[in-house]
Order: structure tokens, then sequence, then C-alpha cells
């Protein structure tokens, strides 16, 4: 019969009938392929969009371009930042925030070209009365507890007798005599604070939190 489901080869093996193609079926493959490239499509935007949302609000990864934050951080590092300990946490004293490059910077006397953002530690808090004699930094009649590593000498550039305005905090690079900082353009406003440095994710020799 011509429409059975298997018929016998002369050699006794069982070979398949297989009936043409019915165009229902290729319409049912075609609505399949269309279907898979559009799951692709909308897990790639959707991924797109959390990745968006995560750097915009959650985490970001920044490289280290200049030695200002030397030893702490180098040339070529680069360190994961949180948005949200700055957003939901609080600022302390010892710090390392990055943020936007104060307009003032521009005119500061600072070397070396124009970038979008920068990287230093908190020395001074709203509301804090700063100061320093010789390379020693006084913070409300106190010396800086500077338990983290850093050049002492404060170079040509000392810390002026002020007190920190509300909404700001007062920046210094870990290599004070190398750091165009709050000593030149002065105390940086909270608005313009990225986030918190607080992970080296490379190199991997000095991978670590910060």
């Amino acid at each position: 019969m011509t429409d059975q489901a298997h018929i016998e080869s002369t050699s006794g093996e069982v070979v398949e009938n297989e009936a043409p193609e019915t165009s229902e079926r290729r319409r049912r493959r075609k609505r399949g392929a269309r279907s898979w490239i559009i799951e692709w499509v909308a897990i790639i935007v959707v991924a797109v969009l959390v990745a968006f949302v995560i750097r915009t609000y959650v985490v970001q990864t920044f490289y280290i371009p200049s030695g200002s934050m030397e030893p702490t951080l180098q040339v070529g590092d680069r360190i994961l930042v949180s948005k949200l300990s700055t957003e939901f946490g609080s600022v302390h004293i010892g710090d390392i925030l990055v943020f936007k490059t104060p307009p003032k910077e521009a005119t500061a006397g600072c070397e070396g070209p124009p970038v979008p953002f920068l990287v230093k530690r908190v020395v001074g808090l709203p509301g804090d009365h700063l100061v320093s004699r010789g390379d020693t930094i006084y913070v409300n009649g106190k010396v800086l507890d500077q338990t983290w590593s850093h050049v002492a000498s404060l170079g040509a550039k000392p810390v002026p007798n002020l007190t920190v305005p509300i909404n700001t905090y007062y920046m210094m690079g870990d290599n004070e005599p190398q750091s165009c900082d709050s000593r030149y353009w002065g105390p940086l406003p909270a608005n313009l604070v990225v986030g918190k440095a607080v992970m080296r994710i490379w190199p991997l020799s000095r991978f670590g939190s910060l």
C-alpha cells in the first residue's frame, strides 16, 4: 500500500517513507524561527538595559591615568566604584571618592590634560576645621590620623586655614606634593561625587579592597 508508514527494501531494511513537507508545516517552522530570533533580541535588549542601570546607579569601573594617588593607586590601575555607598551611605574621612572634575580645576593651574573624573581621598567633612603646619594636617585641632599609605610631604601647597562648607568635602591625593586637589580648587561640592572606590580589580597581582 502506498500510504503505509514504512516499506521494506529489497535488502530487508526498513526505509522511512517521508511525505512531502506541507505548507502548514513550513509556516510553523518559519514562525518558530521568528520566535527564536525575537527571544534572542529581547534577551540582548534586557541585558543591555540591565548593564546600563548597573553602570548608572550601582557600580562602575574607572582607570587611573596619573600618579596623584600613589602609592595607593598607581597608573594603570582599574578600580570598582560603588555609587550606592555614597547615595545611601555615609562618607568618612579616609574614604576614596571618584567625582566629576570641579569647574574650578580648569583655572587652578593644575598640570596635565583635562579629564572628566578625578579620584582623591576625603580629609575633611562638612563643618570640619582644617589647617596644616609644616607637613602635618590638623582637623578640628587634632592631627589627622593618616592610617593609609601616602607621601607625607605636602610640597609647596599647604592646607589653608578654613572650615569645610556644608555639602562639600575636602579632598587630597595620597601623593600629596604631586596632587592637584582641594588645596588648588577648593572643597568639592557633594553633588559632583560619583561614588566610593571600594576595590582594585586590576592588575590581578594587586587585586583587593581599598
